[in-house]
């Protein structure tokens, strides 16, 4: 396993894996239970959106996942701004943190206000978006085989390790960026050919909305997976 890419935002990194099996843990992430705002009460919304618009808007908003926070957890939110001017995430108080203080819900003027109460509540990715940890994806690590040529062209943009081998070049497409739409237009270009060859390995990218950090959303798909493979076991 080689990492490229680690912060609590994204997880960029390469391991050998099928991708069947790397396609079970990306759908497993969908049951990672995540807080999110699932009912608002308005009580005033002078500003030019309407209700149904502002609700949508708040309810996409990402809420830090805590320790405390179980899954039949239930926690109030309460916004009132009446001064002109963004009315931001940040001001919505309550015992959650949203992710992104300075999200902006909405725009008022002098005179105008707007105040709300919003229940959030746990649920998961697989029935709503707004319960969706982050983005999971996954792609074919390959290698590529082009003229010599490209060389100093290809290390000038990519950090990627280039080998040598006769007039040829071989590139693995192992970092957070792929290069072969790069490479092919290079060798399209001046009628070259490009070879490019699948490897065994994979490049797992995992960006958090927020709520939680990406590598705790890679580890918790894991844990959720092998708790089903065992109760599939258990029914043979």
């Amino acid at each position: 396993m080689k990492t490229v890419i680690k912060t609590n935002e994204k997880i960029v990194f390469s391991t050998e894996m099928s991708t069947s099996l790397a396609n079970a843990i990306r759908r497993s992430a969908l049951s990672i239970p995540v807080l999110a705002v699932d009912e608002v009460e308005i009580e005033k919304n002078d500003s030019a959106l309407y209700d149904e618009t502002l609700a949508h808007r708040i309810g996409l908003t990402p809420l830090v996942m805590t320790k405390e926070i179980k899954e039949d957890s239930e926690v109030k939110l309460k916004l009132s701004v009446k001064k002109p001017g963004y009315v931001l995430a940040g001001e919505m108080k309550g015992d959650v943190e949203v992710a992104f203080p300075k999200m902006p819900f909405t725009l008022i003027s002098e005179d105008q206000e707007v105040t709300l109460t919003a229940t959030a509540r746990v649920g998961y990715g697989k029935d709503h978006a707004k319960f969706s940890p982050g983005i999971f994806t996954y792609r074919i690590i390959s290698e590529i085989t082009l003229p010599k040529k490209y060389k100093e062209t290809i290390a000038k943009f990519f950090p990627n390790t280039i080998k040598e081998k006769s007039d040829k070049i071989i590139i693995l497409d192992d970092q957070d960026k792929t290069i072969i739409d790069f490479c092919e237009g290079l060798c399209k270009r001046d009628k070259e050919e490009c070879e490019t060859k699948d490897t065994k390995d994979l490049m797992f990218t995992i960006e958090s909305y927020g709520q939680l950090k990406a590598s705790s959303i890679f580890k918790k798909a894991l844990d959720i997976l092998k708790a089903e493979t065992k109760e599939l076991s258990k029914a043979f």
